[in-house]
């Protein structure tokens, strides 16, 4: 039987502390894996629902992005893709009588824990203007309050159309048409708070905002670094891979300010060696300086560039520009102030060059750990630098693996949801659908929160997601969302997001991965894109949760018909009952989809063609790939303060709570929890146990404040703490943000830290 869910909020402000871990999965994994689906979903369920996860005649998880190979396992899941099936597969339902019993002022009191706990929304929900309780409506009056308020917009640019990267690429596909039909390019997605600055780096230094390996060219690497990523957290079954490599004969390095259990040791549940002793994944772990990698990368290259054939110079000549200026950059890199920059020292430094020089085949992955400073976009072309001086583009086991959070984060993109469009692409839309679609950008998360504080936008509409959560500075983001006329959220469980709302609101409850989606047309499937650029079918299993859900397309597609009417000629019906019809219409626009219908139908679906993966390609402004020449940044800590860096816990996906443990961290029954290093902590004069309140340093003289987080003593980086998001989103100025991506700077946060009452 499944459980029901908490009937008050669990206090999380006094956890229990023990040692951290040193090693990932194994049977605590696969029991706490069962605990949790079996609390959500009963039994039969769960063995009904966890085997057609990422299965090729499946389901895609709604957890991450990472891909599956050709061959799966009966059990093609993580302990965290789990946690996020049971809670969409949950059998606990929010009706019109849950909101009856709990009024507006109430919902925002509770925690984001408590609200996801609560199970999936049955009916739509509105929220009129003055009132305190949501009530139930009928999807007519939903689009018909959407259509009312769209079309009193004095410009469509006063609309905000914000996507998850839950969502399909149909759905997206036909948002992204809705909006530029209707007229704006405010497409802001959950991409411009994460890999905004891969992909800025990318496109401009190989010409694809995408990562260029495979599955199979892990397997293969001779050398695999890891930066800024916690996969054991964040991406679990990404650890298979790297075992898999390990076995192959590959070495590890992890960059990263915290040691993380995942990579010292991987305890493998589908194999009894696993079980038993597990594979240590870890060759060499270097804890650098939080914003120290562009550095680190840096000096690396100088000393390749030093080394005498360590160069690449056919591949150099032959396939790149910009070499001169880069190397005269990099051979200005200093010792002193590499190990200032990094934290780290000299041998560890020279045994990294060693290991970098043994291999052939080099990947790089990263995470947020390097998209979210405002150095990060100057980062990552360090690393591509990288890469380029020993011809690691292009070659077998070799490459740049930016590893994306979301499960269709990047095929959101892909189906043109952005607010910077490339000509070409508005161009093919334009042929395809015969409406000129706006050619001015739009804006991204940043500048579309700043568009609501100032009045500048008065309708936001949120297909998935939580975006109050999950942007910075709370006060500023809860304050502009308020000063909506209309706020619209497409979901499957209640969040924050939803007790923050404009004068009027809309709950408009949607369809998840794991459940069936029969239209007109017959049963429908959609598809996604992972992290490596494969496109597959997902098919969920499930009765629906309330037989009032709509599919993400069919909100899209009615929402469409009721604002634009009889003057489009789109067919939005057709695209409703039948999504091969918009498939049909993706193959004649996006490049690489072409025979799209036919391509889902083999199982396992397809690869997207990726030039300088496939042949040394390069659609760069030069045809070639470019080295670049950024100066060297790395943020700089005032004396008596700390950079802060946010992060997950294990009981989390991205801003969803699953629980209120960390188990790899030792962190028991509460989230208001801040890592100091022990020597940081005593020159502070906080002891281990004590509470403080973090306070952010910023330009403006803002004074931005967390209470009341308990200190933990904790091997970080010197000069660097850690706290969960989106507690600390509070913290992240608005208008820190990375240079050219405009990502928010939420690992480079400067705090002070204020001794408070023990809570």
């Amino acid at each position: 039987m499944a459980s029901k869910p908490p009937a008050g909020d669990p206090v999380q402000d006094a956890p229990q502390i023990a040692a951290p871990q040193h090693a990932a999965a194994g049977l605590p994994a696969i029991g706490h894996t069962l605990r949790v689906a079996q609390q959500q979903m009963g039994v039969s369920r769960t063995a009904r629902t966890l085997m057609k996860v990422n299965q090729k005649d499946g389901f895609d998880c709604p957890g991450c992005a990472w891909p599956e190979g050709d061959k799966r396992h009966v059990a093609e899941f993580c302990e965290n893709g789990a946690k996020a099936v049971a809670e969409e597969a949950t059998l606990r339902r929010v009706t019109p009588d849950f909101f009856a019993a709990h009024p507006l002022p109430d919902l925002a009191n509770r925690s984001g824990y408590w609200l996801g706990q609560q199970g999936r929304i049955t009916q739509p929900m509105y929220l009129p203007e003055g009132a305190e309780r949501y009530e139930a409506v009928t999807w007519e009056r939903a689009f018909a309050i959407i259509a009312e308020e769209l079309r009193a917009l004095e410009s469509p640019d006063e609309a905000l159309f914000y996507t998850s990267g839950r969502t399909s690429n149909e759905a997206a596909f036909l948002l992204q048409l809705f909006a530029r039909e209707f007229g704006t390019n405010n497409l802001p997605d959950c991409s411009n708070m994460c890999h905004e600055s891969s992909g800025s780096a990318l496109t401009e230094t190989i010409g694809v905002g995408k990562g260029s390996v495979s599955l199979e060219d892990l397997h293969q690497a001779d050398l695999i670094i890891v930066a800024g990523q916690n996969p054991g957290t964040n991406h679990p079954r990404m650890l298979s891979a790297l075992e898999q490599a390990k076995a192959s004969g590959a070495k590890i390095i992890s960059v990263n300010p915290l040691p993380e259990a995942g990579l010292e040791r991987f305890k493998n549940p589908q194999t009894p060696r696993g079980m038993l002793k597990g594979t240590a994944l870890n060759d060499l772990f270097l804890q650098i300086r939080i914003g120290g990698d562009q550095a680190l990368f840096r000096l690396l290259n100088k000393l390749i560039l030093e080394t005498g054939g360590a160069v690449d110079e056919e591949f150099v000549r032959e396939h790149t520009e910009g070499f001169e200026d880069f190397a005269a950059a990099a051979r200005a890199a200093d010792w002193d102030a590499t190990l200032a920059a990094t934290g780290l020292g000299r041998d560890e430094i020279e045994q990294a060059l060693r290991m970098v020089l043994d291999s052939r085949r080099t990947i790089v992955c990263w995470a947020m750990g390097l998209t979210q400073h405002k150095h990060s976009v100057a980062t990552i072309r360090e690393v591509v630098n990288f890469l380029l001086l020993r011809g690691n583009i292009g070659r077998r086991g070799a490459g740049v693996c930016p590893v994306r959070g979301h499960s269709n984060v990047q095929g959101d993109r892909t189906m043109g949801i952005f607010e910077r469009p490339a000509p070409a692409f508005l161009d093919a839309l334009e042929k395809e659908f015969g409406f000129a679609p706006p050619r001015h950008h739009g804006l991204d998360v940043v500048r579309s929160i700043e568009a609501l504080r100032d009045g500048k936008a008065k309708v936001f509409f949120a297909m998935g997601g939580n975006f109050v959560a999950a942007s910075p500075d709370t006060e500023v983001t809860e304050a502009a969302m308020r000063r909506a006329r209309l706020t619209v959220h497409v979901s499957t469980k209640l969040n924050r997001s939803h007790a923050v709302t404009g004068r009027r609101a809309l709950i408009l409850p949607t369809l998840g991965r794991t459940d069936k989606d029969i239209q007109a047309g017959g049963r429908q499937v959609v598809t996604v894109e992972d992290s490596m650029g494969m496109v597959h079918a997902s098919r969920g299993n499930l009765t629906p949760a309330s037989p009032h859900l709509l599919s993400e397309p069919a909100i899209v597609a009615r929402m469409a018909r009721a604002v634009l009417g009889p003057s489009s000629s789109t067919p939005w019906e057709d695209f409703e009952q039948d999504y091969s019809t918009i498939r049909d219409r993706i193959a004649r626009v996006v490049p690489g989809f072409e025979d799209f219908n036919a391509k889902i139908a083999r199982p396992g679906g397809f690869t997207l063609p990726h030039g300088p993966r496939d042949e040394r390609r390069f659609p760069t402004a030069t045809g070639k790939a470019n080295f670049t020449a950024a100066p060297v940044e790395y943020p700089e800590i005032p004396e008596g303060r700390l950079l802060l860096q946010t992060l997950r816990s294990h009981d989390q996906y991205n801003t969803t709570i699953y629980g209120l443990d960390d188990r790899y961290r030792g962190i028991k029954g509460g989230r208001r929890v801040v890592l100091v290093h022990p020597e940081d902590a005593r020159e502070l004069g906080l002891a281990d146990g004590s509470y403080a309140d973090l306070v952010g340093e910023w330009k403006d003289g803002v004074e931005r404040r967390a209470p009341g987080f308990r200190v933990v003593h904790y091997p970080t980086a010197r000069g660097c703490a850690a706290a969960y998001y989106p507690e600390t989103n509070v913290l992240v100025p608005l208008d820190s943000t990375a240079d050219t991506s405009n990502t928010p700077a939420s690992k480079s946060v400067i705090v002070r830290l204020e001794q408070s009452p023990t809570v």
